[in-house]
């Protein structure tokens, strides 16, 4: 990986770490565990269409270890990390199927998948399958959430092109 690159990938994970702390600051409109805005995500999107799947992941997990440090929640990282990286590998598998037009559903279905996960870390946290009860919200609420991380991330993508290989 050359300079630039990292030094793109470094600026893309600050940007994302801006984002959660900003999120941090917004309240909750319903007190459901695990439901949120997800403005990271656009980050993660862009990275996904934008650079490899390692390099995707780089960024994914510095930004996990780092918000978690930040918002001093390191008991929320499992429920954070399986979900995260529920989300990339979906929205890894998918790119290779959506036109450009539709990175959108990309976003919803990987918020999805990270509410799946963040359900399957907390079954396996809690070992009870009571939690279950929160995943219909959680679905609607993180599909809400990815289509709107993801309409942002496809107006950031069409507004940067591609990075010219060296």
């Amino acid at each position: 990986m050359n300079t630039k690159k990292t030094v793109t990938l470094g600026l893309l994970t600050g940007l994302a770490l801006i984002l959660f702390t900003v999120e941090m600051q917004i309240p909750n409109p319903l007190p459901i565990p695990g439901m949120k805005l997800g403005l990271a995500n656009i980050i993660t999107v862009y990275c996904v269409f934008r650079f490899t799947p390692a390099e995707t992941a780089l960024v994914v997990s510095a930004r996990l270890l780092l918000g978690a440090m930040f918002s001093g929640n390191f008991s929320a990282l499992i429920y954070s990390a399986c979900g995260a990286f529920c989300c990339l590998l979906g929205m890894l598998a998918l790119r290779k199927h959506l036109p450009a037009k539709q990175i959108w559903i990309c976003s919803v279905i990987g918020a999805m998948l990270h509410n799946l996960g963040q359900i399957i870390a907390a079954i396996a946290v809690m070992r009870s399958s009571a939690v279950l009860s929160y995943l219909p919200v959680l679905l609607v609420s993180g599909a809400l959430a990815g289509l709107f991380t993801g309409l942002t991330a496809q107006l950031v993508i069409g507004r940067f092109p591609p990075a010219k290989k060296e």
